[in-house]
Order: C-alpha cells, then structure tokens, then sequence
C-alpha cells in the first residue's frame, strides 16, 4: 500500500479535492429516520413510525481537524485559484488533530414480526481515518516541499494514526422491557459480522528532529512503529479478514398524555431518552507486515521525502526490523446519549452528544471525533426539517441544516458555517434515498 508521507498527504489531499467530512446528524434523531436511527441506537427498531423501511443507498462523509481553517469566499477569490498556503487560515501547534469518516449504508432493512418486537438487516461500507498529536510546523514543512531557508526543531510525542476501511452486516433486534402508560422503555441489539478491507497505523512514543536548510536534510531521534495490513495498493474485500462487533441502546419515552396510548403512528412521548454504545469489536488480518524502527542521529534528505514511502524511508534510515504477523485493528466505540423534547404540536427539540470510548492515545484503533448537538427540528409523516447546531472536538462549532422529503434525505451539519466562516475546520454531508412504509394513524 503506498502511503507516501501517510496521513499527512491524505489530509492535504483531502483539502484540495474539497473533501467534505460523525455522519447523518440532524436525521438521525428524526422518528420517521428509520433505519438510519437504528445505526445509533438499535432500540429505535421497535415502536418506529414505520410499519418497515427499506434503505436503497445512502452516503454520509465528514471531515475534520484543528490546524487549518478555510472560508468560503477564498475558494473563489480569484482567477489563480485556492493557494493553500497563502489562504488557508493555519493554526500549527505540537500536537494537532485529523479525522475524516466515510459511511456508505448499502440494501438495510427494518420491520415489525409482532406488537412487542421488531428486526432488522444493516449492511455498510466505512473507512475512518485518525492522525492524532502530529507537529503542525512539520506538517507545515513536509507539505512545503521543505521550501524554507529556515532551520527547525520539532517533538512528537504520542503521534498516532488509523486508516481502516471494512464492512458490515448487522442483524438487528429490539423489543419492549416495560409499559406502564406513561412510562415506556425499550431496548435492542445489533450483532455485525465484520470484513476487513485493510488498514495501515503509525505511532510513535517519542520523536525528535531537526531540519537544516543548509544541509536540506532532517536529522531524527527517536522510535517509530508502523503497520499495514496488505501489500497491494488499494483495499481489498476479496480476500478479506474478519471479525465480530456490537451494538446495543435502550430508550426510555416518558408518556404523561394517554391520550395517543396504541396508535402505533403517532409520537406519544413528552420527553425521551436514549443510550447506546456502538461499535464494540475489532478484526483481525493475519500476515501484516509491521516494523518496529528506532534511530540515533538518522539523516533523511529532503529528495528522500519526495521521492520515497513511508516503509522506505524508515527502511532506509532506521535500525529494526519488520515481522509478519497478526495485527488487530479496533472498532469506533463510542457512547451516545440523547434527549429529545415535544415542544408543541410538530416542533421537537434534541439534545445529543456522541462520545469516543477509544483514547486518542490507543494503537492500532479507529475513533469518532466527540461532538455535542443541540438540533430544532420541525417532524412530520412525509416531510422533516432539522438545523443542528454543534461544538465538535477540533474544529469547533458548527451550523448544519437537513431535511427529508419522503424517500430523499439530504443535508449537513456544517453547511451555514462553511458558508459564512472566514476559518472552517469541519465538514460534512450526506445523502440518502429509501423505501419508507408508514404506520398507520388511527
């Protein structure tokens, strides 16, 4: 897999290409989402306001970080187009963050078996990439071209970075455990059988250099441990590794009007409150090529930079060795907590944050970005609009707007803010195209 300078050239990549990059935020909190609301919470599957929902395709992708920041306006300032380095609003520090999150649903479905339970089938393709605690100048340099007359120092201490792209599929189930009226509480579970697409990771305890112009050279101390699950280039589904994963959520609906009690197509809850943990699991790929390097007064040229991979340059300019071996990379585990309020007639208010159980620091592991939301949402049968407002781990906060009109969802909790920011650091987006079959209101 040629990773030429690993993450960092994904992520300049990722900004040059208008990469946009958690997915589906607004939606999800939708009662008529359906199956996109069981992703978060499995409970969701019972007691929907669909009969069944059938999705046909969907796409969310999102993207993230806290060293640069771009408006709008600069991407159309002129006849030379968006120059990085002279546009881009940059915040380099010594320990700066990236993410980005790409999230296909492919045929899922969910429906009824009886009035106490309910099933359904997830499929997905995902790629999630981390780069966590890098050097911002040196990123800065690396991305340059090293074009500085200036010499430079730098530390990483803690760098660690995932990419890992795998499927799923997920069998669903979720039923009633109490209904007392005005007290109501549901639960669920999903059991995934993972295939593995391939991955690579990067990591470093301690991590010292020093660039000189004169020289063009870098001179490194330090140790350095990488990974990648494949030799081919791209990923690889076919010969796949595999594993197992979870998720499971319960929602409590406090329901003081009993008025709607029984009719299954119509909201009934003053106030609800859901839990869920997701993506408990890992997989595991037998015959990964790992390296564990280690360098005393290494020099590295500027040419090697441009010219080699990753694997060669270490290779090249470290003492070590590599081994092949079983390598496990980890699932996104993460907690999501959520509070959804009936203001009056259709007008709903929701509270919800989304939490990483994976440290920043944990190897070989792929992690969601924390993000909290408070989103108003207007909610009907056929037709729901939400505006989510967020403060997202690092890139900060963000103005989205979504809405779904029958079969088609569309939106992006970040779209206002990308438009009107002088320095945006986050974007998302997605897509969705579905079957829905309602309940019927009696």
């Amino acid at each position: 897999m040629k990773q030429k300078l690993f993450f960092l050239t994904i992520f300049v990549t990722s900004l040059f290409t208008n990469l946009i990059a958690q997915n589906y935020i607004g939606h999800r909190i939708d009662n008529y989402s359906g199956i996109h609301g069981v992703m978060y919470n499995p409970a969701n599957v019972f007691d929907s306001r669909m009969r069944a929902d059938i999705n046909l395709v969907s796409a969310g992708v999102s993207f993230g970080n806290d060293y640069a920041g771009i408006s709008s306006s600069s991407l159309n300032a002129d006849d030379d187009g968006f120059d990085f380095e002279e546009d881009a609003d940059l915040n380099p520090t010594n320990s700066n963050n990236f993410y980005s999150n790409v999230d296909v649903m492919g045929p899922s479905f969910m429906f009824n078996l009886n009035p106490k339970s309910s099933m359904g089938l997830i499929t997905r393709v995902r790629g999630i990439y981390n780069l966590h605690n890098v050097n911002g100048e040196l990123f800065q340099r690396i991305a340059d071209d090293f074009d500085s007359e200036e010499d430079f120092t730098f530390d990483l201490n803690n760098l660690n970075g995932t990419l890992h792209a795998y499927a799923e599929v997920g069998l669903v189930y979720g039923r009633v455990l109490m209904d007392k009226e005005s007290h109501f509480l549901k639960g669920g579970v999903t059991l995934k059988y993972l295939a593995g697409g391939g991955g690579a990771f990067f990591n470093s305890s301690n991590l010292t250099g020093q660039y000189s112009s004169t020289n063009a050279n870098v001179t490194v101390n330090g140790n350095v441990n990488y990974g990648q699950t494949t030799d081919e280039e791209d990923f690889d589904f076919t010969d796949t590794s595999s594993g197992f994963g979870a998720d499971f959520g319960v929602v409590y609906e406090w329901r003081p009007d009993n008025a709607n009690l029984g009719n299954r197509g119509l909201n009934k809850y003053k106030l609800k409150l859901g839990l869920s943990v997701t993506d408990l699991g890992s997989i595991n790929y037998d015959e990964s090529t790992i390296g564990n390097y280690s360098a005393t007064n290494a020099v590295i040229t500027e040419a090697e930079f441009n010219e080699k991979d990753i694997d060669e340059i270490l290779r090249d300019n470290f003492d070590g060795q590599e081994t092949v071996e079983t390598a496990q990379i980890s699932l996104p585990t993460a907690m999501h907590i959520a509070a959804d309020y009936h203001l009056k007639n259709k007008f709903y208010l929701n509270l919800q944050t989304s939490l990483s159980l994976v440290s920043p620091e944990s190897q070989q592991a792929s992690r969601i970005a924390n993000i909290a939301t408070l989103s108003p949402r207007f909610e009907s049968k056929w037709f729901s609009a939400y505006m989510p407002l967020s403060i997202r781990q690092y890139d900060g906060f963000a103005w989205g707007f979504g809405l779904r009109a029958g079969p088609l969802t569309l939106g992006s909790s970040t779209i206002l803010t990308n438009l009107i920011s002088e320095s945006s650091k986050g974007a998302d987006v997605y897509v969705g195209l579905k079957v829905p079959i309602y309940q019927r209101s009696r």
